[in-house]
């Protein structure tokens, strides 16, 4: 096996290395984190100006079905077909889709799990920008969590949005537990990597076998890769 070039922005290429799981219909890639799935405004690197190394024997490149903030890891689903985009949109919209994350909260957690159930609206200043607060009025947002492991302070948490509301997860983490997720420079404890990682999906398929794929906790967990 050759070995992976190293890009200047420091992630492995190609992107086909990092793939989970693929097939006719569907890929699902760990997608590293500090990748942007969207090509930045600003310009520079990201999976949609490197999407044909995705292609992998196909002519048309893969459609990537959801979003993954740039620091965060883990899968993501992309269409291969027309036909199963069409079938992927609906599973989505439909909620049949299951999506875990991992995440160090920085706060010691006392309950087991629980259901995190509050409206988010998106708000924006000149000085600070946008970012997602909690908001009787705003858009209903659920997050379904479990504590895994504690250590030094903080929680490794599995967390489940059943809805998909832009940072959610990064948001309800603040909103239920004080203070939100180690690395988070909005919503949490600035200094380091983002600890947000997402690490199964779930996608039901009519004829076909489920795609059931788990990504590894990065290197940048460090210890908290031994508590899962």
């Amino acid at each position: 096996m050759r070995e992976a070039a190293v890009a200047p922005h420091g992630h492995e290429m190609p992107l086909s290395d990092h793939i989970l799981f693929i097939d006719a219909e569907a890929l699902v890639l760990d997608k590293p984190a500090g990748l942007p799935v969207d090509a930045p405004r600003r310009g520079g690197d990201s999976i949609a100006s490197r999407i044909d190394e995705l292609k992998c024997g196909f002519k048309r490149p893969p459609t990537p079905m959801h979003r993954l903030d740039t620091d965060t890891s883990g899968c993501l689903l992309f269409a291969r077909t027309v036909k199963g985009r069409a079938a992927f949109q609906q599973a989505f919209e439909t909620r049949a889709v299951e999506k875990y994350y991992l995440a160090v909260v920085a706060s010691e957690i006392a309950e087991e799990q629980g259901v995190i159930d509050v409206p988010l609206a998106k708000v924006s200043t000149a000085e600070a920008g946008w970012r997602m607060v909690a908001d009787d009025h705003g858009l209903t947002a659920t997050t379904r969590w479990r504590r895994i492991h504690i250590h030094g302070g903080s929680t490794l948490v599995e967390f489940q949005p059943l809805t998909g509301r832009t940072h959610q997860i990064r948001a309800h983490a603040r909103e239920a537990f004080g203070r939100g997720i180690i690395g988070d420079r909005v919503y949490g404890v600035p200094g380091g990597p983002m600890l947000l990682h997402a690490s199964r999906l779930i996608i039901p398929r009519s004829g076909k076998d489920t795609i059931d794929v788990t990504a590894p906790l990065p290197d940048t967990f460090g210890e908290w890769r031994n508590a899962t």
